[in-house]
């Protein structure tokens, strides 16, 4: 039997620490003994959810490597899985529990297999508790504050110890830490970690903490790298990224940062998410001024009710989305919008869900990632009656997202037998003759070719229009 080592989060506290007035900043540095760790072993990192738990992986990659792993080519052979998840949606961590759950007869019989659970879902008493009671199978267990104590967890888990490390210390910014990245064309950079919003229905303060931003020199030097080392498309992340720099006193901090991104000269800028709340006339000049920003925006608005907006604690109303959808229009005439929409919260009456319909049909959105609305235990919404029948929340994400293809169709169409710069990420899914890529407008093209290498950025000329995709062939 192992011995173990618990270090449980605090759940009044988890994701609301008084930090500094700035967040302390740590350089990575691994102890040299550890660094032969995993010679001879190999690793699997297994990711759930957004781009923030992908740039997650990439560094515990690079941790796992600067150890000594290689890494596996499928999860069954590693010697060490590791499950990096995510929390916004109870159905996910079902999912993942049921994957973990599936793993006992593989550790039966193989106990010297080690598996790891970190991310949001390590953040969550609950789950933490859930995992330690009824899944042995479990050697290593850390949140997703503590990434950087992954090699001496290892360690531990290495010498027999079962390491369970979930402490909040989300004061800390740890810089340096090695990545490999998962294209290496393509590069998500994170600008700041955390969030100050507390939307009723969303858990991410709770599982990553307030909002601290990173020190732009950092972020550009980290820009700078991946352009020399041959990228060509930067992905800033954050949970607002327009919100960046307010915790170290920065006026219009986003800007700052986007105007000086873009003069790294790397090819191509996108940043995910934006609030509607904090954008700046400011930040939609950049992104005019400026042609390696990409015109295509991700706006979230929830709902088009400004009641359940109320409720959600959005911070806006319908009117003030539209007015920054028709500013941006206005100075940025072929920008492209996607969105978040959620059915089914708590009291949203058929009036409310077709306020919704009402800002789509005014918005014309590209694509969005709708949800029917499930309560996350700890978030305000919780503890809201969970009143909309089910078959009422299916039948408005049907209805919903009908009306979202509609126009993800018409919008398409508008780019039949037009050239788009296309950045190739290799074949197509489908087809190994056909290739795969996004345009400067996010839209993906998949197109024939010859002697296209990955990681190109390649004219296409539209031949087929699809409602979530388009066709065509290199020039």
């Amino acid at each position: 039997m192992k011995k173990n080592e618990y270090i449980l989060p605090d759940q009044k506290a988890a994701g609301r620490r008084n930090l500094k007035e700035q967040a302390e900043r740590v350089s990575f540095s691994m102890p040299e003994h550890l660094h032969r760790l995993g010679e001879g072993k190999t690793y699997f990192v297994r990711t759930y959810g957004c781009q923030a738990n992908v740039r997650d992986g990439e560094t515990l990659g690079g941790l796992l490597e600067e150890m000594g792993f290689s890494p596996a080519a499928a999860q069954e052979e590693a010697d060490v899985l590791i499950f990096n998840t995510c929390a916004v949606r109870r159905a996910a961590e079902e999912h993942v529990l049921g994957e973990i759950g599936n793993l006992k007869p593989l550790k039966e019989k193989h106990p010297e297999k080690i598996f790891g659970v970190c991310g949001c879902m390590a953040q969550e008493e609950g789950i933490v508790r859930e995992l330690i009671n009824k899944y042995p199978q479990v050697d290593l267990i850390f949140g997703t504050h503590n990434l950087d104590q992954l090699p001496s967890l290892m360690e531990k888990v290495l010498q027999g110890k079962r390491s369970i490390s979930v402490l909040s210390e989300e004061g800390r910014i740890i810089e340096g830490m090695p990545a490999v990245r998962t294209k290496p064309y393509k590069g998500f950079v994170n600008i700041m970690y955390g969030c100050d919003k507390f939307c009723t229905y969303c858990i991410v303060p709770y599982t990553r903490g307030k909002q601290r931003s990173r020190r732009m020199e950092d972020i550009l030097a980290e820009i700078t790298q991946l352009r020399e080392a041959g990228g060509k498309e930067v992905q800033l992340l954050g949970q607002n990224v327009n919100a960046y720099g307010k915790d170290l006193g920065m006026e219009d901090g986003f800007t700052d940062l986007l105007r000086a991104c873009a003069e790294t000269g790397i090819e191509r800028i996108r940043f995910y998410t934006s609030h509607p709340r904090d954008y700046s006339s400011s930040t939609i000049d950049v992104m005019r001024d400026y042609p390696n920003v990409m015109k295509a925006l991700h706006l979230p608005v929830q709902s088009g009710s400004d009641e359940i907006l109320r409720r959600m604690n959005r911070g806006y109303t319908a009117e003030s989305y539209r007015k920054l959808v028709d500013e941006m229009k206005a100075k940025i005439p072929d920008i492209t919008f996607t969105t978040d929409l959620i059915v089914g919260f708590p009291s949203e009456t058929d009036e409310q869900f077709e306020k919704t319909l009402e800002l789509v049909d005014y918005c014309r959105f590209d694509s969005a990632f709708t949800f029917i609305y499930s309560p996350r235990e700890g978030t305000p919404a919780a503890r809201m009656e969970d009143d909309i029948p089910l078959s009422v929340k299916k039948e408005r994400l049907q209805v919903l997202n009908e009306r979202i293809t509609k126009y993800a169709r018409e919008n398409n169409e508008a780019y039949a037998e037009r050239t788009l710069k296309v950045l190739c990420e290799g074949p197509s899914k489908k087809r190994d003759d056909v290739f795969s890529g996004y345009s400067e407008e996010n839209k993906l093209v998949n197109f024939t070719g010859k002697g296209i290498r990955e990681g190109e950025i390649v004219p296409v000329r539209i031949t087929g229009v699809k409602s979530y995709s388009l066709d065509g062939e290199a020039l």
